[in-house]
Protein backbone atom coordinates (compact mmCIF):
# COMPACT_ATOMS: atom_id res chain seq x y z
CA UNK A 1 0.00 0.00 0.00
CA UNK A 2 1.04 3.49 -0.45
CA UNK A 3 -0.72 5.52 1.69
CA UNK A 4 -4.18 5.49 3.19
CA UNK A 5 -5.84 9.22 1.94
CA UNK A 6 -9.24 10.37 3.67
CA UNK A 7 -11.73 12.21 1.46
CA UNK A 8 -13.75 14.95 3.60
CA UNK A 9 -15.45 17.76 3.32
CA UNK A 10 -18.87 19.34 3.40
CA UNK A 11 -21.86 17.45 1.92
CA UNK A 12 -22.09 18.66 -1.12
CA UNK A 13 -18.68 19.49 -2.73
CA UNK A 14 -18.16 16.74 -4.94
CA UNK A 15 -16.38 14.20 -2.63
CA UNK A 16 -17.86 11.33 -3.88
CA UNK A 17 -17.54 12.48 -7.76
CA UNK A 18 -14.17 12.89 -7.34
CA UNK A 19 -13.69 9.51 -5.55
CA UNK A 20 -16.04 7.98 -8.17
CA UNK A 21 -13.51 9.45 -10.67
CA UNK A 22 -10.46 8.33 -9.69
CA UNK A 23 -10.94 5.21 -8.62
CA UNK A 24 -14.36 3.75 -10.77
CA UNK A 25 -15.42 2.20 -7.48
CA UNK A 26 -18.60 3.43 -7.88
CA UNK A 27 -19.49 5.27 -4.98
CA UNK A 28 -23.33 6.75 -4.82
CA UNK A 29 -23.21 10.57 -5.55
CA UNK A 30 -26.44 12.53 -5.01
CA UNK A 31 -27.49 16.08 -4.36
CA UNK A 32 -28.34 15.26 -0.78
CA UNK A 33 -26.36 14.99 2.23
CA UNK A 34 -25.05 11.86 3.92
CA UNK A 35 -25.41 9.78 0.40
CA UNK A 36 -21.91 8.43 1.80
CA UNK A 37 -22.78 7.07 5.15
CA UNK A 38 -20.39 3.96 5.74
CA UNK A 39 -17.04 5.21 3.98
CA UNK A 40 -16.45 3.69 0.74
CA UNK A 41 -13.12 2.40 -0.44
CA UNK A 42 -11.10 2.36 -3.47
CA UNK A 43 -7.63 1.23 -4.70
CA UNK A 44 -5.91 2.77 -7.66
CA UNK A 45 -2.78 1.57 -8.95
CA UNK A 46 -0.11 4.73 -8.70
CA UNK A 47 0.74 5.75 -11.80
CA UNK A 48 4.65 5.87 -12.43
CA UNK A 49 6.03 5.86 -16.12
CA UNK A 50 9.31 4.73 -14.29
CA UNK A 51 7.40 1.36 -14.16
CA UNK A 52 6.50 0.93 -18.41
CA UNK A 53 10.44 2.00 -18.65
CA UNK A 54 11.69 -0.87 -16.78
CA UNK A 55 9.21 -3.23 -18.32
CA UNK A 56 10.18 -2.66 -21.68
CA UNK A 57 13.97 -3.33 -21.05
CA UNK A 58 13.24 -6.47 -18.32
CA UNK A 59 10.48 -7.91 -20.22
CA UNK A 60 8.65 -9.62 -16.75
CA UNK A 61 5.77 -11.61 -16.89
CA UNK A 62 3.90 -9.16 -14.64
CA UNK A 63 4.55 -5.77 -13.52
CA UNK A 64 3.21 -4.85 -9.74
CA UNK A 65 2.85 -1.18 -9.51
CA UNK A 66 2.54 0.55 -5.77
CA UNK A 67 -0.99 1.69 -4.67
CA UNK A 68 -2.71 4.44 -3.45
CA UNK A 69 -6.24 3.52 -0.91
CA UNK A 70 -8.48 6.31 -1.39
CA UNK A 71 -11.64 6.53 1.83
CA UNK A 72 -14.59 8.57 0.49
CA UNK A 73 -15.97 9.69 4.15
CA UNK A 74 -19.65 10.91 4.73
CA UNK A 75 -19.73 15.01 4.56
CA UNK A 76 -18.96 16.39 7.82
CA UNK A 77 -21.47 19.11 8.87
CA UNK A 78 -21.67 21.66 12.34
CA UNK A 79 -21.85 19.86 15.28
CA UNK A 80 -20.06 16.95 13.74
CA UNK A 81 -18.08 16.41 17.08
CA UNK A 82 -21.17 16.31 18.96
CA UNK A 83 -22.86 13.71 16.89
CA UNK A 84 -24.96 15.84 14.29
CA UNK A 85 -25.29 14.08 11.12
CA UNK A 86 -23.94 10.78 12.53
CA UNK A 87 -20.88 12.72 13.28
CA UNK A 88 -18.84 10.91 15.28
CA UNK A 89 -19.23 7.76 13.18
CA UNK A 90 -17.99 9.71 10.42
CA UNK A 91 -14.86 11.45 12.98
CA UNK A 92 -14.27 7.78 13.69
CA UNK A 93 -13.41 7.15 9.95
CA UNK A 94 -10.68 9.41 9.91
CA UNK A 95 -8.62 8.65 12.35
CA UNK A 96 -7.99 5.42 10.88
CA UNK A 97 -6.48 7.88 7.51
CA UNK A 98 -3.13 8.44 7.15
CA UNK A 99 -3.64 11.74 5.61
CA UNK A 100 -6.69 13.73 4.65
CA UNK A 101 -7.61 15.38 1.08
CA UNK A 102 -10.08 18.03 2.00
CA UNK A 103 -12.40 18.80 -0.88
CA UNK A 104 -13.61 22.37 -0.78
CA UNK A 105 -16.48 23.49 -3.18
CA UNK A 106 -15.01 26.34 -5.80
CA UNK A 107 -17.96 25.71 -8.34
CA UNK A 108 -21.29 27.65 -8.74
CA UNK A 109 -24.10 25.47 -9.33
CA UNK A 110 -27.86 26.07 -9.04
CA UNK A 111 -28.44 22.31 -9.26
CA UNK A 112 -26.41 21.60 -6.63
CA UNK A 113 -27.61 22.72 -3.01
CA UNK A 114 -24.71 23.90 -0.69
CA UNK A 115 -25.46 23.44 2.88
CA UNK A 116 -24.78 27.10 3.88
CA UNK A 117 -26.73 27.80 0.84
CA UNK A 118 -23.59 30.33 -0.99
CA UNK A 119 -19.85 29.28 -1.68
CA UNK A 120 -17.71 30.18 0.93
CA UNK A 121 -14.44 28.30 0.76
CA UNK A 122 -12.96 30.22 4.28
CA UNK A 123 -15.60 29.47 6.26
CA UNK A 124 -16.13 25.87 4.50
CA UNK A 125 -12.62 25.12 5.45
CA UNK A 126 -13.13 26.79 9.05
CA UNK A 127 -15.95 24.44 9.71
CA UNK A 128 -14.76 21.52 8.71
CA UNK A 129 -11.34 22.14 10.99
CA UNK A 130 -13.35 23.26 13.98
CA UNK A 131 -15.17 19.63 14.13
CA UNK A 132 -11.89 18.46 13.89
CA UNK A 133 -10.47 20.50 16.50
CA UNK A 134 -13.33 19.59 19.02
CA UNK A 135 -13.19 16.14 18.42
CA UNK A 136 -9.23 16.11 19.29
CA UNK A 137 -10.51 18.46 22.64
CA UNK A 138 -12.83 15.72 24.13
CA UNK A 139 -10.22 13.20 23.17
CA UNK A 140 -7.47 14.49 25.07
CA UNK A 141 -9.70 15.63 27.71
CA UNK A 142 -10.69 11.88 28.45
CA UNK A 143 -7.36 11.20 28.41
CA UNK A 144 -5.93 13.86 30.62
CA UNK A 145 -8.75 12.53 33.17
CA UNK A 146 -7.25 8.82 32.88
CA UNK A 147 -3.75 10.08 33.42
CA UNK A 148 -4.31 12.41 36.41
CA UNK A 149 -5.96 9.27 38.03
CA UNK A 150 -3.01 7.30 37.89
CA UNK A 151 -0.69 10.06 38.41
CA UNK A 152 -2.34 10.10 41.83
CA UNK A 153 -1.16 6.32 42.58
CA UNK A 154 1.96 7.42 42.69
CA UNK A 155 3.03 7.07 38.82
CA UNK A 156 5.32 9.46 38.68
CA UNK A 157 6.53 8.81 34.28
CA UNK A 158 3.39 9.92 33.74
CA UNK A 159 3.72 13.84 34.69
CA UNK A 160 5.76 14.98 31.81
CA UNK A 161 2.69 13.80 29.55
CA UNK A 162 -0.07 15.34 31.83
CA UNK A 163 1.60 18.17 31.37
CA UNK A 164 1.79 18.06 27.44
CA UNK A 165 -1.80 17.07 27.34
CA UNK A 166 -2.51 20.15 28.83
CA UNK A 167 -0.16 22.14 26.70
CA UNK A 168 -2.24 20.62 23.69
CA UNK A 169 -5.59 21.14 25.10
CA UNK A 170 -4.23 25.23 25.51
CA UNK A 171 -3.21 25.32 22.00
CA UNK A 172 -6.88 23.73 20.24
CA UNK A 173 -8.93 26.03 22.51
CA UNK A 174 -6.55 29.06 20.40
CA UNK A 175 -8.13 27.69 17.02
CA UNK A 176 -4.52 26.03 16.27
CA UNK A 177 -4.40 22.41 14.58
CA UNK A 178 -1.42 20.52 15.69
CA UNK A 179 -0.06 19.76 12.04
CA UNK A 180 0.93 23.67 11.91
CA UNK A 181 3.05 22.78 15.66
CA UNK A 182 6.88 21.37 15.61
CA UNK A 183 6.93 18.55 18.49
CA UNK A 184 10.04 16.84 19.96
CA UNK A 185 10.66 13.20 19.74
CA UNK A 186 9.18 12.47 22.96
CA UNK A 187 6.08 14.21 22.22
CA UNK A 188 6.03 12.94 18.35
CA UNK A 189 5.86 9.30 20.18
CA UNK A 190 2.91 10.81 22.33
CA UNK A 191 0.45 12.34 19.69
CA UNK A 192 1.24 8.95 17.65
CA UNK A 193 -0.69 7.21 20.83
CA UNK A 194 -3.46 9.86 20.70
CA UNK A 195 -4.38 9.65 16.69
CA UNK A 196 -5.79 13.18 16.96
CA UNK A 197 -7.31 14.52 13.86
CA UNK A 198 -6.00 17.93 13.66
CA UNK A 199 -2.54 16.44 13.79
CA UNK A 200 -2.56 14.70 10.90
CA UNK A 201 -1.41 16.36 7.34
CA UNK A 202 -4.00 17.88 4.92
CA UNK A 203 -4.16 18.19 0.59
CA UNK A 204 -6.51 20.79 -0.34
CA UNK A 205 -8.66 19.66 -3.33
CA UNK A 206 -10.49 22.94 -4.81
CA UNK A 207 -13.13 21.35 -7.29
CA UNK A 208 -13.80 23.74 -9.69
CA UNK A 209 -15.89 23.85 -12.94
CA UNK A 210 -14.38 22.28 -16.13
CA UNK A 211 -13.57 25.55 -17.65
CA UNK A 212 -11.93 26.70 -15.05
CA UNK A 213 -9.03 24.34 -14.43
CA UNK A 214 -6.11 26.45 -15.64
CA UNK A 215 -7.82 29.72 -14.49
CA UNK A 216 -7.36 31.45 -11.44
CA UNK A 217 -10.79 32.51 -9.18
CA UNK A 218 -10.98 34.47 -5.90
CA UNK A 219 -12.48 30.67 -4.41
CA UNK A 220 -9.40 28.83 -5.59
CA UNK A 221 -7.02 31.65 -4.21
CA UNK A 222 -8.86 31.81 -0.74
CA UNK A 223 -8.12 28.02 -0.79
CA UNK A 224 -4.18 28.84 -1.26
CA UNK A 225 -3.86 31.68 1.02
CA UNK A 226 -4.69 29.33 3.59
CA UNK A 227 -2.94 26.88 2.43
CA UNK A 228 0.17 28.76 2.17
CA UNK A 229 -0.05 29.86 5.79
CA UNK A 230 0.16 26.15 7.05
CA UNK A 231 2.47 25.21 4.48
CA UNK A 232 0.38 22.51 2.95
CA UNK A 233 -0.70 21.78 -0.63
CA UNK A 234 -3.29 22.69 -2.85
CA UNK A 235 -4.25 20.23 -6.22
CA UNK A 236 -7.01 22.24 -8.61
CA UNK A 237 -9.21 19.75 -9.99
CA UNK A 238 -12.54 18.74 -11.89
CA UNK A 239 -14.74 15.96 -10.43
CA UNK A 240 -16.44 16.24 -14.36
CA UNK A 241 -13.48 16.47 -16.07
CA UNK A 242 -12.15 13.32 -14.24
CA UNK A 243 -15.09 11.60 -14.27
CA UNK A 244 -14.96 12.14 -18.66
CA UNK A 245 -11.40 10.88 -17.84
CA UNK A 246 -12.38 7.92 -16.23
CA UNK A 247 -14.58 7.09 -18.82
CA UNK A 248 -11.94 7.39 -21.85
CA UNK A 249 -9.59 4.17 -22.94
CA UNK A 250 -5.81 4.61 -21.89
CA UNK A 251 -4.63 5.58 -24.80
CA UNK A 252 -7.15 8.32 -25.60
CA UNK A 253 -6.17 10.30 -22.07
CA UNK A 254 -3.41 11.83 -22.84
CA UNK A 255 -5.21 13.44 -25.98
CA UNK A 256 -7.80 14.57 -23.80
CA UNK A 257 -5.70 16.16 -21.05
CA UNK A 258 -3.70 17.88 -24.21
CA UNK A 259 -6.79 19.25 -25.46
CA UNK A 260 -7.97 21.30 -22.18
CA UNK A 261 -4.58 22.68 -21.19
CA UNK A 262 -3.42 19.73 -18.74
CA UNK A 263 -0.30 17.24 -18.50
CA UNK A 264 -1.65 14.81 -16.36
CA UNK A 265 -4.89 13.82 -14.39
CA UNK A 266 -6.08 15.32 -11.26
CA UNK A 267 -5.29 11.75 -10.02
CA UNK A 268 -1.81 11.57 -10.85
CA UNK A 269 -1.51 15.41 -9.56
CA UNK A 270 -3.30 13.96 -5.99
CA UNK A 271 -0.39 11.24 -5.69
CA UNK A 272 2.26 13.57 -5.95
CA UNK A 273 0.97 16.00 -3.76
CA UNK A 274 0.18 13.42 -1.41
CA UNK A 275 3.33 11.38 -1.49
CA UNK A 276 5.09 14.59 -0.94
CA UNK A 277 2.72 15.18 1.96
CA UNK A 278 4.05 12.64 3.72
CA UNK A 279 7.43 12.10 2.74
CA UNK A 280 6.93 8.91 0.32
CA UNK A 281 9.49 7.60 -1.65
CA UNK A 282 9.35 4.41 -4.64
CA UNK A 283 12.24 1.94 -4.97
CA UNK A 284 12.46 -1.04 -7.37
CA UNK A 285 13.06 -4.79 -7.70
CA UNK A 286 13.37 -5.97 -11.06
CA UNK A 287 14.26 -9.36 -13.00
CA UNK A 288 12.68 -11.68 -15.84
CA UNK A 289 10.06 -12.71 -13.51
CA UNK A 290 8.48 -9.36 -12.31
CA UNK A 291 8.98 -5.77 -11.71
CA UNK A 292 7.72 -4.42 -8.75
CA UNK A 293 7.60 -1.09 -7.50
CA UNK A 294 7.32 -0.11 -3.53
CA UNK A 295 6.59 2.74 -1.91
CA UNK A 296 8.27 3.87 2.25
CA UNK A 297 8.70 6.58 4.30
CA UNK A 298 11.96 8.89 2.81
CA UNK A 299 14.69 8.20 5.25
CA UNK A 300 14.24 4.30 5.24
CA UNK A 301 17.24 2.29 6.19
CA UNK A 302 17.80 -0.74 3.55
CA UNK A 303 16.89 -3.55 6.31
CA UNK A 304 13.40 -1.76 6.93
CA UNK A 305 12.75 -1.19 3.16
CA UNK A 306 13.41 -5.07 2.96
CA UNK A 307 11.12 -5.81 5.67
CA UNK A 308 8.27 -3.51 3.54
CA UNK A 309 8.71 -7.11 0.93
CA UNK A 310 8.94 -9.91 3.64
CA UNK A 311 9.85 -9.74 7.87
CA UNK A 312 12.41 -12.14 6.90
CA UNK A 313 14.42 -10.00 4.30
CA UNK A 314 14.80 -7.66 7.14
CA UNK A 315 15.92 -10.45 10.25
CA UNK A 316 18.38 -11.76 7.81
CA UNK A 317 19.14 -8.59 5.91
CA UNK A 318 23.16 -9.35 4.99
CA UNK A 319 23.25 -6.46 2.13
CA UNK A 320 21.66 -4.36 -0.23
CA UNK A 321 22.82 -4.67 -4.21
CA UNK A 322 21.88 -1.35 -5.51
CA UNK A 323 21.74 0.40 -8.41
CA UNK A 324 19.89 4.00 -9.87
CA UNK A 325 16.90 4.34 -12.12
CA UNK A 326 18.66 7.04 -13.86
CA UNK A 327 21.65 5.37 -14.30
CA UNK A 328 19.78 2.59 -16.06
CA UNK A 329 17.88 4.82 -18.03
CA UNK A 330 21.03 6.35 -19.24
CA UNK A 331 23.26 3.42 -20.20
CA UNK A 332 20.60 1.54 -21.81
CA UNK A 333 20.82 -1.93 -19.72
CA UNK A 334 21.94 -3.50 -16.24
CA UNK A 335 25.16 -4.93 -17.30
CA UNK A 336 26.37 -1.06 -18.48
CA UNK A 337 25.39 -0.10 -15.00
CA UNK A 338 27.99 -2.79 -13.25
CA UNK A 339 30.54 -2.49 -16.52
CA UNK A 340 29.97 1.56 -15.36
CA UNK A 341 30.95 0.54 -11.45
CA UNK A 342 27.59 2.32 -10.36
CA UNK A 343 26.08 -0.98 -9.16
CA UNK A 344 27.26 -0.75 -4.98
CA UNK A 345 27.02 -2.78 -2.17
CA UNK A 346 24.83 -1.30 0.57
CA UNK A 347 24.68 -2.64 4.09
CA UNK A 348 22.26 -1.60 7.19
CA UNK A 349 22.74 1.86 7.37
CA UNK A 350 22.54 2.65 4.22
CA UNK A 351 19.20 5.11 3.49
CA UNK A 352 17.45 4.08 0.38
CA UNK A 353 16.48 6.90 -2.36
CA UNK A 354 13.91 7.16 -4.65
CA UNK A 355 14.27 5.91 -7.95
CA UNK A 356 16.92 2.86 -6.57
CA UNK A 357 16.60 -0.64 -7.82
CA UNK A 358 17.67 -3.73 -5.16
CA UNK A 359 18.63 -6.79 -4.58
CA UNK A 360 18.43 -7.70 -0.94
CA UNK A 361 20.50 -10.87 -0.19
CA UNK A 362 19.54 -12.32 3.30
CA UNK A 363 19.89 -15.01 5.10
CA UNK A 364 16.78 -17.32 5.92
Amino acid sequence: MGFNCGIVGLPNVGKSTIFNAITSAGAQASNYPFTTIDPNIGVVDLPDVRLSNLEDIYKPKKVIPTTMEFVDIAGLVKGAAKGEGLGNKFLANIREVDAIAHVVRCFEDTNVIHVAGRIDPISDIGLIETELMLADCDAIEKRLFKAEKLAKTGDKKISDEIEFMKILNNVLNHGKPFRRMTFSEQEVSWLKQYNLLSAKPVLYVANVDENMINISNQCVDAVKKIAAEEGAKVVIISGKVEGEIAQLPQAERKEYLSEIGLFESGLERMIRAGYELLDLITYFTVGEKEVHAWTITKGTKAPQAAGNIHTDFEKGFIRAEVFHYDDLMRLGTELSVKAAGLLRSEGKEYVVKDGDIILFRFNV
